[in-house]
Parts: structure tokens; C-alpha cells; sequence
């Protein structure tokens, strides 16, 4: 799903920046003799990469941060000079963004929420109509303001910034999505069906790793430090 999610967010976000979507109205491939878009991919996961490959393709200039430079270097290795990678830290996420027409944000830390990387204080310096796209709205968003939208109001305005909080990015795309996930859990419900829910989880680590609560539990350490539950070893 964030793979889906990582792609649509490109998709999402060159339409959001059309004029009649309150965008600024850049193309986010340009025209010859005229500037491509700015596009500032945060986190370099599976969200970010798939999001880069869609950047890429539409021509846009690219910037990609991430903490992780094994990451860094191996998309400098894939794409050289068609994209710019930056260590992710304060000061170059703020110059991303305000550089960018369009901000993709795929941070992520599993099981927790998401850290609100993008702040407001970016806003006064950012091109109005700017599109900030926050696939980590599922963990909780990655800027100061985000808030879950839905696929039939999915924009909000925050001085001037054009905000896509869609929770449940995939569902926009339900055939894709609905064959793309069978495809990788179908196999562990058919473990759990043959074998039943304690035996398929001692036979499965992924399964295992899944399971969030148990009898009343809480198994799940991000999602108890998200919510100040006690956290208990399944």
C-alpha cells in the first residue's frame, strides 16, 4: 500500500497544483523555456521512492531527504544527476520546502506516530499555492496542521499552502490496491484459516510483528507509546 500511496502522491499532487484546484499553477514538467516544478521528497522508504520514480518520470527537479545515507547514496547511484539528495535535518527540510511546489512527505516510523517534520513557520516563505501532500497523515501527519481529509474533500488551505491529507491514499484505487495487497497477505490469512490464529503466529515472524493487540493487550510498542497504553509482550 505505500507503494500505491507513494506514486498517487505525485499524481495527487501535480493535479493540486492546477490553478482550479487552488494550486499555483505550475506544471510540474515545465514546458521548454519554461521552469519544471520544484518537487522535495521527504523520507526515502517505500513511500519516497515510489514517489521519486513517479517525480522523475514526469521530469520534475527533484530533491529527496532521508537520515539514511546507505539510501541516499544508492538513489544517487539509480538516478545521478536527474535528482538532488540532502541529509535530512532541520535546515535542509526547511530550505526543501520552501524551494518546492510540491512536498511530499512519507516519513515513518513504524507502528508510531509520525514526527512533525514540516512546520508552519515554513509557510511565510513558501510560494502561495504550494502543495504539501502528507502520506503520513495515516500515522498522525508529518506537518503542524494536518488533519485526515477524504477522497471527496481531500484539500485544505493553511496560509496559502494547499494541503492533501487523504487517510487512505490507496482506496482511490481500489482494483490495484485490492489486488496488490492479496497478492502479499492472501498467503497469511490461509496460514491463520489452516492453523489457527496462536499456531500461525509462532510458525510466521511477519505475523507475529502484525499482531497488535491480544486478549485485551496491547502487544504493539509504537502504538502503546502513541497512546500511553502499557505495553505487554505478546
Amino acid at each position: 500500500m505505500s507503494e500505491v500511496a507513494g506514486r498517487l502522491s505525485v499524481i495527487e499532487g501535480a493535479k493540486h497544483l492546477e490553478k482550479p484546484f487552488g494550486g499555483s499553477g505550475v506544471l510540474i514538467s515545465g514546458v521548454p523555456g519554461v521552469a519544471r516544478a520544484n518537487v522535495a521528497i521527504i523520507g526515502a522508504g517505500v513511500v519516497g521512492e515510489n514517489a521519486l520514480k513517479m517525480a522523475v518520470g514526469l521530469n520534475a527537479n527533484v530533491t529527496v531527504l532521508d537520515v539514511n545515507m546507505k539510501k541516499l547514496t544508492y538513489l544517487d547511484d539509480i538516478y545521478g544527476s536527474k535528482i538532488t539528495t540532502l541529509y535530512s535535518n532541520n535546515h535542509n527540510v526547511e530550505d526543501a520546502c520552501i524551494n518546492a511546489d510540491l512536498v511530499i512527505s512519507g516519513v515513518l516510523l513504524p507502528g508510531a506516530k509520525a514526527p512533525k517534520l514540516i512546520k508552519r513557520a515554513f509557510y511565510k516563505n513558501m510560494r502561495p499555492g504550494s502543495v504539501i501532500v502528507d502520506v503520513a497523515i495515516d500515522q498522525g501527519g508529518s506537518t503542524e496542521v494536518s488533519k485526515a481529509t477524504y477522497h471527496d474533500d481531500p484539500t485544505f488551505v493553511v496560509d496559502g499552502i494547499v494541503h492533501y491529507c487523504v487517510a487512505n491514499m490507496p482506496g482511490a484505487v481500489p482494483r490495484t490496491s485490492t489486488i496488490a495487497l492479496n497478492n502479499s497477505t492472501l498467503r497469511y490469512g490461509l496460514m491463520i484459516a489452516d492453523m489457527g490464529l496462536e499456531e500461525a503466529i509462532k510458525e510466521s515472524e511477519p505475523l507475529k510483528f502484525g499482531v497488535n493487540t491480544y486478549e485485551g493487550k496491547c502487544t504493539c510498542r509504537g502504538v502503546a507509546d502513541a497512546f500511553n497504553l502499557e505495553c505487554q509482550e505478546l
